[in-house]
């Protein structure tokens, strides 16, 4: 398991709810939460890393000995959104890049816990940012697709240099076609959902 990188389509795929909690779970989102604190995150989606199930982890102090601060999201779903907030976002898919993102302030979210427990949260600041920025990914949305168009322009250039390093890998051969991307998607969400 790695994270992966824009423009990598499976970005772009919108996540299908997870039906059943295991072991196989268990260890998928200990393994994510090993990469997130490596590549020193707060939140990471599971199409991050190239999986399309509707599950997300935060730690919002980034730090592995603070597994009381460890959550684990499936089937999340944001209600109530309040208020405007602007801040910087940046995203362990797009590495070295941050704009500021206007989102709602506060939402309320309703999910799963790894327990198969239902949990009803009322978000703010932080808490709420880092949500809405893992719940965008599993409907297929980027940071990037929050931007005003003049941030849209002043960041064009890094995103060309992602596709650049993105179509290299594809011709080395490190990354499949889109057909086949979509193949194993369909085939893991048969799995699972």
């Amino acid at each position: 398991m790695r994270i992966i990188q824009y423009p990598h389509p499976t970005l772009r795929h919108v996540s299908k709810p997870l039906k059943r909690v295991d072991q196989e779970l268990h260890a998928i989102v200990r393994e994510m939460f090993d990469l997130m604190y490596a590549a020193n995150g707060v939140g990471l989606a599971a199409n991050q890393v190239d999986l399309p199930y509707r599950l997300f982890i935060i730690n919002l102090k980034s730090d592995p000995a603070a597994k009381e601060e460890e959550l684990v999201f499936i089937n999340p779903v944001l209600t109530s959104r309040k208020g405007n907030a602007e801040a910087e976002e940046g995203c362990l898919s797009l590495p070295g890049l941050y704009a500021d993102v206007k989102r709602p302030e506060r939402a309320v979210l309703n999910a799963y816990d790894l327990a198969g427990q239902e949990v009803t949260i009322e978000l703010d600041g932080l808490f709420s940012r880092a949500v809405q920025h893992e719940i965008d990914h599993l409907d297929g949305l980027l940071f990037i697709d929050r931007l005003s168009p003049t941030v849209e322009m002043d960041i064009k250039d890094s995103l060309i240099d992602f596709d650049v390093q993105f179509e290299s890998a594809r011709q080395r051969g490190e990354i499949p076609d889109d057909a086949t991307i979509a193949a194993r998607l369909a085939k893991l969400e048969k799995l699972r959902t």
